[in-house]
């Protein structure tokens, strides 16, 4: 098995994008090794579903070896529009703290100790984000929740708890023209026309995605 190795230690920004258009192009047979402060656990489940299979070294206390094997050719589904780019913020300001983020995102999305289904937990982080003004938060959210199969039904009571909750007022004037009602109504005209899911999915990618400055992070 030959690697190409992407040393990502450091690196300020969102670097997923650019690594998973790397990861398509990778051969079956052939591999991707990254070098990470912190164990990549957010790595793991997409490229999974790229095809890869993959095991990770320790070998300092900071230093991280994970090698991705393409084992078989897949392509990308969308149904994880985003990963938590945010946290390789962390490791900028203490190495130790960017592995505490990590693993509590672990933690939190991913554990099989959870109890409630992914996407209410999802819609539960969309309606704390609201609350506390941090709105890519919320849209981000909504995004992953309606491609992961959610109801649009459900997203009708949220926007409605949401207006009771916050008022009428304040939904009309600080919510009603961000991008998280943005994309809500697109859900609610495409649906409308008759256009499938994964067509509805792919326009919130591309419109609602990590190239659109207002969900970015």
């Amino acid at each position: 098995m030959t690697y190409e190795t992407i040393d990502v230690r450091g690196i300020q920004g969102n670097f997923y994008q650019g690594l998973m258009s790397r990861a398509e192009k990778v051969a079956v047979g052939e591999g991707i090794e990254i070098i990470q402060t912190f164990e990549p656990i957010p790595l793991y489940e997409p490229m999974e579903m790229l095809g890869f299979t993959y095991r990770t070294e320790k070998v300092a206390d900071n230093e991280y070896h994970s090698y991705f094997d393409r084992v078989e050719k897949k392509e990308d589904d969308g149904s994880v529009p985003f990963r938590p780019a945010a946290i390789t913020n962390f490791p900028l300001i203490d190495e130790k703290l960017g592995g505490i983020a990590v693993n509590f995102w672990d933690l939190t999305w991913s554990d099989d100790k959870r109890y409630l289904p992914y996407e209410m937990r999802l819609l539960l982080s969309l309606a704390n984000a609201v609350g506390a003004g941090r709105i890519r938060q919320a849209t981000r959210e909504l995004v992953k929740a309606y491609i992961h199969g959610l109801d649009a039904r459900a997203l009708d009571d949220v926007f409605e708890l949401l207006a009771w909750n916050q008022g009428i007022g304040f939904f009309s004037s600080e919510i009603g023209p961000t991008p998280l009602f943005q994309a809500y109504k697109l859900i609610k005209k495409q649906e409308e026309k008759g256009t499938s899911r994964e067509k509805i999915a792919q326009m919130l990618k591309e419109k609602f995605g990590e190239k659109n400055p207002q969900v970015q992070v």
